[in-house]
């Protein structure tokens, strides 16, 4: 505590010189402008060309097509292999039973007009083949099935048939299973994506009556059968009758045809809040029609497949061991000009310019690395057996990863991150302008914010994305930004370069802004002599977060046993020096620091959040080891802070719950002591 507040008054050389000042606006300013609108469009019309899920040929041709861009601008760049579990369908079919004295009804399961299709499946889906009345079980969530319970419904030997949204759709499948259901249909409601919204595709944006969404069912991260391990030639695998994926057959609908069981569907009105937007009222079920799912995808070696992460490097000039990495999934459920060939482009425009200043003598300090991911929409494979692979390399060398996922369609600018990165992404706004302007990407943004400047938040990172195996994995700050618009479109086949050009983008704006806004954030990453880590934002935010705990506490009425005040004043004792090591930052002198002294702080910077993991990780889930945040274990897409702390108070255990406030303290103590070490380092 006493060393924090000293440095109060400790005149230490920080921020890089006049000269070398000068030298990063230049290299700055000339990075912005390299991205165009011409580049990107172009790469974004040829990578979504056609469909190309993970584990095919034309995914294959998207791996190509990336090395051959990162060679040809001067990047030493190469292809990543590994094998792994991702079964694809042999059958995927369903019926309608409408009644006991007529016959079975198959459903068109195509989406019309859009040539060759991925089949509409569920990754992970189990096999079977079964026939039962359906239940409406809303979102399918936890309290979902409760509320079914107070009904009297119960969903055991029957087919489950939920909503997407509100949840990842992997604990839909996990809570129906759990409850006996033998089968789930899983539709996109139009209140959510559809008509409610806008117009629907070709006219509009949004989810005609025919669009599917497909994606992933199973709930961790990685290759199923390497869990925790790398998934590398001659890898221990589990058994495939082993795997934690779902038993029971599952399939994705459009609206149209869930309307077929939901709209003559019997059993007790639901409650307001379980009504969608199809036109009539909404009954729980069972019945009175019947559903027939059959379902049979790859098993046993015909369902492990080769994937591809592509590695582009500009190797760095002072501190070639500091590594900042960009990322986006290359992999989608279709043609994906969406979801993620706009941030594979933004990965690849990025790289050129970054290229095009090398090729003129202006190389960045640090090392840039430009990754392209394979297999993300199965459950971040790729990204995950690299991590696991390179785990003590990427651990001692990584300083940040700057994630670009289905970033860029439309004009509201958004980001998430770290707190300790946050600052960093929202200075960027500043000298970008904005796609549509006028002004900065800032500029509208406050606009559009009534000029509010305590609204320009940034998310914190939950799941969802290649940015877990750096962040919740190995503690390595993350985050990333992006341009979106109103869509109905996400993992179908009409995610395309037409609805892109329409409406998603159509001037290819937002992608050429995106490129520059993720060329300066890596451009300040890679240059600045001290990395531009805010620690007193990430204290003061985490202390904010402390009132969720707070909150937990009272409503399981601990408030004599379980309490936070350590908790607090050890985030207080965090932040005092997170800001004092900022107020030295900010009077340094003008000169800039020597190399050997600036690695010393920086090492010791890039400590920090490693030391808020924890080798054995959570309790419910040991792959998540970082203690700040976690995607919510019974939700998945939401966020939860101090993950340790709040799954003990949700499952009411008292004594975990104040054994896990014990070891955050300890190990946010341990956190602010490696910022102590940096500002030593600077002395």
């Amino acid at each position: 505590m006493a060393i924090g507040y000293r440095l109060l008054g400790v005149a230490i050389v920080l921020h890089i010189g006049t000269s070398a000042r000068l030298q990063a606006q230049t290299f700055e300013q000339r990075l912005v402008a390299v991205p165009d609108t011409a580049s990107v469009r172009q790469m974004s019309r040829d990578l979504s060309a056609v469909p190309h899920m993970a584990g095919t040929p034309a995914q294959a041709t998207t791996r190509d097509y990336v090395l051959d861009k990162l060679k040809s601008w001067g990047i030493d760049a190469w292809s990543k292999e590994y094998i792994v579990y991702i079964p694809q369908p042999d059958t995927v079919a369903a019926w309608i039973i409408p009644g006991p004295r007529r016959g079975p009804v198959r459903l068109n399961l195509v989406e019309p007009g859009t040539g060759a299709q991925i089949p509409p499946f569920n990754g992970y889906t189990g096999d079977g083949d079964v026939t039962a009345e359906v239940v409406y079980v809303n979102y399918g969530l936890i309290e979902d099935y409760k509320t079914l319970d107070s009904l009297g419904i119960s969903v055991s030997g029957k087919i489950a048939i939920a909503r997407y949204g509100r949840s990842f759709r992997g604990i839909k499948a996990r809570e129906a299973q759990k409850r006996g259901a033998v089968g789930l249909m899983v539709y996109s409601d139009p209140q959510e994506d559809g008509y409610f919204r806008g117009d629907v595709y070709p006219k509009g944006p949004m989810r005609n009556a025919d669009g599917i969404q497909r994606g992933s069912m199973m709930n961790g991260n990685g290759d199923p059968t390497t869990p925790s391990w790398s998934s590398v030639e001659g890898a221990r695998r589990l058994p495939e009758d082993s795997l934690d994926i779902p038993k029971i057959p599952i399939i994705p609908m459009s609206y149209g045809n869930a309307r077929r069981f939901l709209e003559p569907m019997g059993g007790p009105s639901v409650p307001q809040s379980w009504q969608g937007a199809l036109p009539f009222r909404y009954h729980a079920g069972p019945g009175p029609a019947r559903a027939r799912l059959h379902v049979k995808t790859e098993r046993g070696a015909r369902g492990f497949h080769r994937i591809w992460n592509t590695i582009g490097m500009i190797r760095g000039e002072r501190w070639p061991d500091e590594w900042v990495v960009v990322g986006g999934h290359r992999d989608a459920w279709g043609p994906g000009a969406r979801d993620n060939v706009s941030g594979t482009v933004c990965v690849l425009e990025t790289a050129r310019a970054f290229a095009t200043l090398a090729r003129e003598g202006l190389k960045p300090a640090r090392t840039v690395v430009f990754a392209t991911w394979d297999a993300e929409e199965w459950g971040l494979i790729g990204s995950t057996e690299w991590v696991e692979e390179l785990e003590d390399t990427l651990r001692a060398r990584v300083v940040a990863y700057i994630n670009e996922d289905g970033t860029f369609s439309g004009p509201n600018f958004g980001g998430s991150g770290s707190p300790s990165l946050k600052p960093l992404l929202r200075s960027t706004a500043h000298v970008v302008p904005d796609p549509v302007g006028p002004g900065t990407v800032y500029d509208v943004w406050l606009k559009g914010k009534n000029g509010d400047t305590t609204a320009l938040t940034m998310g914190n990172l939950g799941g969802g994305s290649d940015f877990s195996g750096f962040y919740h994995h190995l503690g390595i700050p993350a985050g990333g930004i992006g341009f979106d618009g109103p869509d109905g479109i996400y993992h179908s086949m009409y995610d395309s370069y037409d609805w892109m050009s329409r409406f998603g983008d159509p001037g290819y704006k937002a992608h050429r802004a995106g490129a520059q806004l993720v060329g300066v954030i890596m451009s300040r990453l890679a240059n600045s002599d001290v990395l531009p880590l805010d620690y007193a934002a990430f204290g003061t935010e985490m202390t904010g977060l402390v009132s969720q705990l707070d909150s937990g506490i009272a409503k399981k009425q601990w408030k004599e046993t379980v309490n936070t005040q350590a908790l607090k004043d050890a985030l207080d004792r965090f932040t005092a020096v997170g800001r004092a090591f900022n107020a030295s930052r900010d009077s340094a002198v003008a000169r800039s620091v020597d190399s050997a002294r600036a690695r010393r702080v920086n090492q010791a910077l890039m400590v920090v959040e490693r030391r808020l993991t924890r080798p054995a990780g959570l309790v419910s889930r040991p792959w998540f080891r970082s203690l700040q945040f976690a995607a919510d274990l019974d939700n998945g897409y939401a966020t939860m802070a101090f993950p340790s702390v709040n799954e003990a108070i949700r499952y009411a255990d008292a004594a975990t719950a104040n054994k896990e406030l014990t070891d955050l303290v300890s190990r946010i103590d341990q956190a602010r002591a490696a910022l102590v070490e940096a500002a030593v380092a600077l002395r």
